[in-house]
């Protein structure tokens, strides 16, 4: 092993015992490939399928993984196109067996912390579908729950601004400035400190970076 994988290792089963603590079962993945297996295995055939708006999901090709494997039915939001059918399949992701997700940011000690402009993934995070399945690069974490806050706003918001292309104070300057900016996408701020229904929640951490 290289010090970082050993440093990544040793972080990674740290983070695990703290997040089966919030009754959160946890796994550790060197790399992405070996994620999109870990998580391919928590899925049964059979289950539906849906994800939010996370780059890590799309980055590691797991929308396709699942999409070939055949034997799920994938709610694929990235093929609807007018705002009614997005509409309706945020609506869907809330009766699927398996919600994916990454984070904005999360704690050494397992808080989970992501921002939503919309709420639909911070929503659907919080209740509805059966399995939520986080993927996080270790890149995403911070010593403490403000320090997982402060990044999801001063370093993940302004780079998903400029993917958004928004009118917001963090487009123009890569700073964030607490807006109130009607195309604001802090909108909501949601902490995941446990999960409430027994192992609903499932994390998966990777120990490349990947997201922001």
């Amino acid at each position: 092993m290289t010090p970082i994988e050993k440093r990544n290792q040793i972080l990674a089963e740290k983070m695990i015992k703290n997040l089966r603590r919030r009754n959160m079962e946890a796994f550790y993945c060197p790399t992405a490939q070996d994620a999109v297996a870990q998580v391919q295995a928590l899925i049964a055939d059979g289950s539906s399928v849906t994800w939010g708006g996370s780059m890590t999901i799309r980055d590691m090709g797991l929308p396709q993984a699942l999409r070939e494997r055949g034997t799920l039915e994938v709610l694929d939001r990235d093929l609807v196109e007018d705002a009614q059918e997005k509409q309706q399949m945020y609506l869907k992701a809330f009766s699927a067996d398996v919600y994916l997700s990454s984070a904005n940011a999360i704690s050494e000690d397992g808080v989970i912390v992501n921002i939503d402009g919309n709420g639909n993934r911070v929503a659907a995070i919080t209740w509805g579908p059966r399995m939520v399945i986080f993927v996080i690069g270790l890149n995403k974490v911070a010593a403490t729950v403000q320090d997982a806050i402060s990044r999801a706003r001063s370093t993940a918001s302004p780079i998903n601004a400029q993917r958004f292309d928004i009118s917001t104070p963090c487009h123009n300057d890569g700073v964030c400035h607490n807006c109130n900016s009607p195309e604001s996408i802090c909108s909501y701020i949601h902490l995941l400190r446990n999960s409430r229904n027994g192992n609903r929640h499932k994390v998966v951490l990777v120990g490349e970076n990947l997201g922001y």
